[in-house]
């Protein structure tokens, strides 16, 4: 049984449910009980169960940090591939023959397709299922989207959480599509083993390459939808951009040219990918990159839970949204109010 993850014997007694059916019909399991099934179930290759503890993660029920608790432990095997890359790119498609190309080799992958929420009702269109209609009924590709619910930098709050529990499921290669929001999205490159940038010719992409950030990022540069005029200047473009660099690891960022619609250059990129992978797993510098890695998910975590600990510690009883209100009708000022927050959590 998983009670050995830490917190897990601290679940609440009170909140107990009673098996329906069969000979424990009148059996009450304890969320304990529960937890542990549910893993027994997951460790076991049951879809299902994965698909709810993912949600749990989502969601961030109480459950949820002794489930990821316990699986943290059987992660780490995976190669996590990031593509990110202008809005219209072809990311989707992309990934989509990407999926494709590594079922053929017998891989069992898992695709995170992260899509924006809307700033006023903050849902999502959750769409890249629509997109990858070719992996969307193999069994052998699980495919999530997830949507930013509000966080900026291309990722969800929970993707790396996410990630963790499909590398614990045993799926491998993980792709993170990320949202596509321009060079400032580099959030993926802190996730990724290989962070691969997509771009297209004829959309402005030879201006941007020239920019900082996103060009940073990059292991793989994608020239997609080649079909396009302007394919020679995306290119030069890019290199003049990449010979003005110099990375530490040595890495030398290659450019690949493909059009993911006719699958085209998607066998060289496997190729380049599983290349890129290897050469960056034996660098001297892939312990500095795990280490920062590890220090930007703690910060992460932190941040998270100190926050909502604050606010319901500082503001029981829903006192926050008057604050809110005060703060809003400029009868208190959000800097007084911090401050005596700050002031109030001070360690002695």
């Amino acid at each position: 049984m998983y009670r050995n993850a830490p917190g897990a014997e601290r679940e609440p007694d009170r909140a107990k449910h009673q098996v329906n059916g069969g000979p424990d019909a009148n059996k009450i399991r304890t969320p304990v009980e529960m937890t542990d099934e549910l893993l027994e179930r997951f460790f076991k290759g049951d879809t299902r169960a994965l698909s709810r503890i993912i949600t749990r993660v989502e969601n961030r029920t109480p459950d949820s940090l002794s489930l990821l608790q316990e699986l943290f432990a059987h992660s780490g095997k995976a190669q996590i591939l990031g593509i990110t890359g202008s809005p219209g790119a072809g990311k989707s498609t992309l990934v989509d023959r990407l999926a494709q190309a590594y079922r053929q080799r017998g891989n069992m992958l898992a695709i995170v397709a992260i899509d924006p929420s809307s700033p006023f009702t903050g849902g999502a269109i959750l769409g890249d299922r629509i997109r990858m209609q070719t992996q969307g009924i193999d069994p052998g590709v699980y495919i999530r989207s997830m949507a930013t619910r509000g966080h900026l930098g291309g990722l969800a709050t929970a993707t790396a959480d996410v990630v963790t529990v499909l590398d614990a499921a045993g799926k491998n290669p993980i792709m993170v599509e990320t949202v596509g929001v321009g060079q400032d999205e580099i959030d993926i490159v802190k996730l990724a083993d290989v962070s691969v940038v997509v771009l297209v010719p004829g959309m402005g992409d030879d201006v941007q390459a020239l920019k900082a950030g996103i060009m940073e990022i990059g292991d793989i540069f994608v020239i997609n939808k080649c079909d396009r005029p302007g394919v020679d200047k995306m290119e030069r473009a890019v290199l003049a951009t990449l010979s003005l660099a110099h990375r530490a690891d040595g890495w030398e960022p290659p450019v690949v040219k493909t059009v993911a619609t006719e699958g085209r250059g998607i066998d060289e990129l496997v190729e380049t990918i599983g290349r890129c992978y290897s050469f960056l797993q034996n660098s001297p510098s892939r312990v500095q990159k795990k280490q920062e890695a590890a220090r930007q998910r703690l910060v992460t975590l932190l941040e998270e839970r100190l926050l909502k600990t604050t606010v319901q510690h500082v503001f029981p009883n829903g006192e926050f949204n008057n604050v809110v209100g005060q703060i809003a009708d400029r009868k208190q000022d959000p800097y007084s109010i911090v401050d005596a927050i700050i002031q109030k959590l001070r360690f002695k």
